[in-house]
């Protein structure tokens, strides 16, 4: 006998879609970062191509759904899924994303007063930044504190397990610093405007110091511990943020110190825009050449694609933007033609992990199962036949 099938309750209805984002961290605001510096870097590029600002808009404007649909999937996470947001923030090798979240929220503040206005007016734009510069400099300074206090005292870490991904919680606030200047020219003159950008040199500052302290543990371990993990070598790009980040924001202390602080102190932003970035964006280069090589090598071993190879894009951005800087501050043709390079780079990176990030959705294999651990391997011992160790 063939009975018809009974309407599941609208509770049950509902669990697939909570189930769903049960295993979704903070790593995924890399793609809203990623996408939002595809906008903001091609913006300003030396180059006049038609239909070229009109597409870094629609980027900009694509970065901002994402934005707003990872704030809700993560708000349906914390709701539905406590359990697994708690041990994310315990876990040494997921904590530090938390970074992402204050990276993504100023990515795309920034992109609103650089392109977003075209869209949606100076006005909206203006509300938009201020905003989102707000909360993302708020959620960047806690996370610059309250992540390595965690890895200090909660989590259990050690030297081999040291990758990249511990630069993110420190970075967040050299994102503010570059991005914060935009906002000086719509504050009233004096104070205000003074304090903000000191502001965020003060930011450039402690993102810079901590990131010299933490770039060391990671090389250090890279040079005694071997290569990463395959899925981490993606992560190696990540030291291109702080460089090219910092390089980005004293270009923007040099351009919008003068009339704000004491003719001294920004004709000296001027020159350490100059003095900082030439021989910085020379070490990102240096790192982008190491990193592909790593990265080379790890496809030669069979590394496929996760979520790290979202580290492909922001981090290269920034040394885009960097690049556009010291073209501005030296003159130097050579910085233009880098800026464009680097550009190309960033494109062909970001449609190769979101056309990757796509087919991972949809088919359901990003979202179904738990990510492995981001963490490098601990040493094992082999007993071989005859009973030695190795």
């Amino acid at each position: 006998m063939v009975t018809a099938a009974q309407p599941l309750p609208r509770v049950t209805a509902r669990v697939p879609r909570a189930a769903a984002v049960r295993h979704l961290g903070p790593n995924w605001y890399a793609s809203v970062m990623g996408t939002a510096i595809v906008g903001t870097a091609g913006a300003t590029l030396p180059l006049h191509v038609p239909g070229l600002r009109t597409v870094c808009t629609a980027a900009w404007a694509l970065s901002l759904g994402l934005l707003v649909v990872l704030l809700a999937a993560r708000a349906l996470h914390w709701t539905h899924h406590r359990d697994q947001a708690r041990a994310h923030l315990l876990d040494p090798a997921t904590a530090p994303f938390y970074g992402c979240l204050s990276m993504a929220l100023l990515a795309v503040g920034g992109g609103a007063v650089v392109v977003g206005r075209d869209w949606i007016g100076p006005h909206n734009a203006l509300v938009l930044d201020a905003v989102l510069f707000t909360a993302g400099t708020l959620v960047g300074l806690v996370a610059a504190v309250a992540v390595p206090y965690l890895m200090a005292v909660r989590h259990r870490v050690e030297p081999e397990q040291a990758t990249p991904v511990w630069l993110l919680p420190v970075v967040a606030p050299m994102v503010s610093a570059a991005l914060g200047p935009l906002l000086v020219p719509h504050l009233p003159p004096g104070q205000p405007r003074a304090t903000l950008l000191l502001a965020c040199f003060a930011m450039f500052g402690l993102s810079l110091l901590a990131t010299l302290l933490m770039l060391p543990v990671v090389f250090a371990r890279l040079i005694t511990g071997g290569p990463l993990p395959l899925a981490l070598t993606p992560t190696l790009f990540l030291v291109l943020g702080p460089l090219g980040q910092s390089t980005t924001a004293v270009g923007k202390f040099a351009d919008f110190a003068p009339g704000v602080v004491p003719a001294p102190y920004s004709e000296g932003f001027v020159v350490l825009a100059v003095l900082y970035g030439v021989p910085v964006m020379g070490f990102a280069l240096l790192w982008l050449v190491f990193a592909t090589a790593h990265v080379l090598r790890a496809r030669r071993h069979g590394m496929g694609f996760a979520m790290t190879w979202w580290a492909f894009t922001f981090p290269v951005g920034t040394c885009v933007t960097g690049a556009e800087a010291l073209a501005r501050h030296t003159g130097l043709v050579v910085y233009d033609w880098l800026a464009v390079g680097l550009y190309v780079l960033l494109v062909a990176a970001w449609g190769t992990a979101a056309l990757r990030t796509a087919r991972g959705l949809l088919s359901g294999t990003l979202p179904a199962a738990p990510r492995p651990a981001l963490a490098a391997p601990r040493p094992t011992t082999v007993r071989t036949r005859s009973g030695d160790v190795r």
